[in-house]
């Protein structure tokens, strides 16, 4: 997927402008917040699971070197194989290799952020081969071209009707009625099936991966995550570094937190462990078995102010709690991670320079910090992004003197009516009587999307002034 995150304040404009991607959005996220509500309410100790689940990821995250040792050596001896990918570009050539090795035609993908990352569908389609998404919401919006606007629900920019017309442009089956959702998810289901039954390989990703076991851990609430590693001769898991844990019970404990922050459930409808391959010719599953680890900068993050985002499961809770995501959905932030968790994450995978406005928008309501179930204060490394743009800021200097020249201008009240007085003039005479400027110099950035209203024709101090003189002269 293209980084297009320096188009952020462009995206939010036209965004908000679209009544129909709201009304959709709205309807989405007050159903799961209603969903969360419920079920959190009604566990008595959820503070204390989500401390355990947060001191299980601290864990692995403080001895990963020695976790992913001990994960490669599992899956070996389980009959799987470990890959690291360094960056991007080298998960889809391991995944490509993969594919070529084995002669595959046909890709069965499940609902994987980090294929999203890495632009796997891209890469793979350029390679030759057929791929398609077997998730919902991932099929949508791969027959719509565009890119997940949510990690749960990747279509939910959508309403029923453009789904609808979607598959009756993609998917030639004659006349038939489209108008209810039961409808639209039947078709679905016909048409994916073939995919399943036709794919070589199946690619997922992980929602946890178990050190003592050389396990991948899989939650799904559709199946498709089963049916992608289980049909097809090859399965292969991609996801990052820092999804490992150290055992099955530490995984039980992050499960508990999970589900409640995604969907409002105790538990989701699918969870999957996978082990390696089959082991006879008469088991189930696949022939082979590989798990592909990328990094892209995630070991930075270990070592500095950042490092509780990888702690983040990509359940969406920060989403759609979120006042500026609530208004202008996933598409306006640029590229694949939206929302609190995006604003955090992304400029450390895409750079500082392309994602500034991100965390900048930021309203610090503080939201997202109380409702992420792995207890990230987003809120505060938001502010640390911020501390951090503004040491690399060159104009810092600049702006210290300019706060200086203020400060010691308002030392002497004359000299400063003076200078407020000119100061009105001068906008007056930028405005041309219109009451707005619509630009302004070195102020750029606020007029580009924005009008600066005009003062009123005199200063605060003047109209005070002349005020109490009128009050005096009515005596």
């Amino acid at each position: 997927m293209e980084v297009r995150t320096q188009e952020f304040a462009t995206g939010a404009s036209d965004a908000l402008a679209d009544q129909q991607l709201r009304t959709n959005l709205r309807k989405f996220m007050t159903i799961l917040k209603t969903l969360r509500k419920q079920v959190s309410s009604e566990v008595v100790n959820l503070d204390e699971l989500q401390q355990r689940a947060k001191d299980v990821k601290n864990h692995a995250l403080e001895n990963l070197d020695y976790y992913l040792e001990l994960f490669e050596t599992k899956l070996s001896e389980n009959g799987g194989r470990v890959h690291y990918a360094q960056t991007p570009e080298d998960l889809n050539q391991i995944v490509i290799e993969i594919c070529r090795r084995v002669n595959a035609r046909h890709v069965v993908k499940g609902k994987t952020m980090v294929g999203e990352e890495t632009a796997l569908n891209e890469a793979l389609i350029k390679a030759g081969l057929d791929v398609v998404e077997t998730d919902m919401g991932e099929y949508i919006v791969q027959l719509a071209n565009e890119p997940p606007s949510h990690i749960l629900g990747p279509a939910v920019h959508k309403n029923k009707k453009q789904i609808a017309d979607l598959f009756y442009s993609h998917h030639d089956l004659g006349n038939r009625s489209l108008a209810e959702v039961p409808e639209i998810v039947g078709e679905a289901r016909h048409v994916i099936r073939e995919k399943f039954l036709q794919a070589d390989v199946g690619i997922t990703g992980a929602n946890a991966l178990i050190a003592e076991t050389g396990s991948s851990l899989l939650l799904t609430n559709e199946g498709n995550g089963d049916l992608c590693s289980t049909l097809p001769k090859v399965h292969i898991v991609v996801t990052g570094i820092e999804k490992l844990v150290a055992s099955l019970e530490d995984a039980s404990a992050m499960l508990r937190v999970i589900a409640r922050g995604v969907v409002g459930q105790s538990m989701a409808c699918y969870t999957s462990i996978f082990t390696g391959p089959r082991e006879g010719a008469q088991d189930a599953g696949p022939e082979e078995f590989h798990v592909v680890l990328l990094d892209n900068t995630r070991s930075e993050l270990l070592g500095n102010e950042l490092r509780d985002i990888l702690r983040c499961v990509k359940c969406s809770a920060c989403l759609n709690h979120c006042p500026i995501y609530g208004q202008i959905g996933g598409h306006a932030y640029g590229w694949v991670y939206s929302g609190p968790m995006g604003s955090v994450l992304t400029p450390q995978l895409v750079g500082m320079e392309k994602a500034t406005d991100l965390f900048n928008a930021c309203t610090s309501d503080g939201r997202c910090a109380e409702v992420c179930p792995m207890v990230i204060p987003l809120p505060d490394l938001l502010r640390k992004l911020r501390v951090r743009q503004w040491n690399q800021n060159r104009l810092k200097r600049t702006w210290r003197w300019g706060l200086l020249m203020f400060m010691l201008t308002a030392r002497y009240p004359r000299i400063f009516k003076r200078l407020s007085k000119l100061g009105v003039r001068v906008l007056n005479l930028l405005g041309g009587g219109r009451g707005a400027l619509n630009s302004l110099p070195i102020k750029s950035g606020w007029t580009d999307v924005r009008d600066l209203p005009m003062p009123q024709g005199e200063t605060f101090q003047s109209l005070w002034a002349r005020q109490l003189k009128q009050k005096k002269g009515e005596r």
